[in-house]
């Protein structure tokens, strides 16, 4: 059984934990708000972007091509994985990583290169059999929008160069505070609007262009996948705060609990102790009577 000393000092380890993990909690609160406020804002503009495509497509006199539109045969696939680049945030690396995994050895037979995002998901499958082309990690949990244009640049560069024939986003979807969703996402190629569903629901409505369609789908695309990644990226790192908010209140209440059974076992020991020392008196002061 352990010492009055030892369990005092456990209870005073556990109490500085938990005002560690509390002050942890606090500071993934904050981080938690402003991401999610970058979430609500770049879904209306992924949304709008779409809505563009579309309307573009019903004012087209063609069909619209565009490199990152092209449909190859599946030789080669890049999977980007976007985890966090520290831990203490629960289950969300391990679920992105999971997930991931699964999905490559469902797919041995076709050639397959990582891009990774974030330290945690470098450091997992640098150590396995596929073959990890490029990392970008040091994001602190924030969007930074050069190196989000950096990995944009990266990934339609490898598309449009033929060194990849499709290229899929695994990442955190945030839904809310306390729930998130794994999602396998394709990149690129982007699937092309459909112009004849595009022309019906659009048949009330005329459009100018100028120059031409064509042309503004041209300088419109990259905007679009760098819309993608960022509305990817945003998701991820909201749902990696509210994780680790989560995990570490779980953390702060476990502690408070493990603070409580301590002292109740510390009572027990003291009030042990001092019926032995009475005990201890009273036998002394019979003896000495007898």
């Amino acid at each position: 059984m352990p010492t009055l000393r030892e369990v005092k000092k456990r209870i005073r380890t556990v109490k500085s934990t938990a005002r560690i993990t509390k002050a942890m909690e606090m500071v993934a609160a904050a981080k938690l708000r402003r991401a999610q406020e970058k979430v609500e804002e770049s879904r209306p503009y992924s949304n709008k972007m779409d809505e563009m495509l579309g309307q573009l497509a019903s004012g087209a006199t063609g069909e619209i091509s565009h490199p990152y539109f092209e449909e190859r045969e599946l030789k080669k696939r890049t999977i980007v994985i976007i985890t966090s680049d520290r831990g203490l945030c629960g289950s969300f690396n391990a679920n992105v990583i999971r997930r991931a995994s699964n999905w490559l050895n469902e797919n041995k037979d076709i050639e397959v290169e990582i891009v990774t995002i974030g330290k945690r998901a470098n450091d997992f499958f640098k150590r396995r059999q596929w073959k990890v082309v490029r990392n970008f990690s040091d994001w602190s949990g924030n969007l930074q929008m050069d190196k989000a244009k950096e990995i944009v640049s990266f990934l339609t560069d490898r598309f449009v160069g033929g060194e990849t024939d499709e290229i899929s986003l695994f990442f955190t979807r945030f839904l809310s505070t306390v729930k998130y969703k794994i999602v396998n996402e394709k990149y690129l190629p982007i699937a092309p609007p459909d112009m004849d569903t595009a022309k019906e629901s659009d048949t009330n409505r005329e459009y100018i262009f100028e120059p031409t369609p064509e042309a503004i789908y041209a300088a419109l695309m990259p905007s679009y996948a760098t819309t993608k990644m960022v509305t990817a990226l945003v998701e991820s790192f909201a749902s990696e705060h509210g994780s680790r908010m989560m995990a570490m209140g779980n953390a702060t209440q476990n502690a408070g609990e493990m603070i409580q059974s301590l002292t109740l076992d510390y009572n027990k020991a003291r009030q042990a102790q001092i019926t032995k020392e009475l005990l201890e008196v009273v036998s002394g002061a019979e003896a000495l009577n007898a």
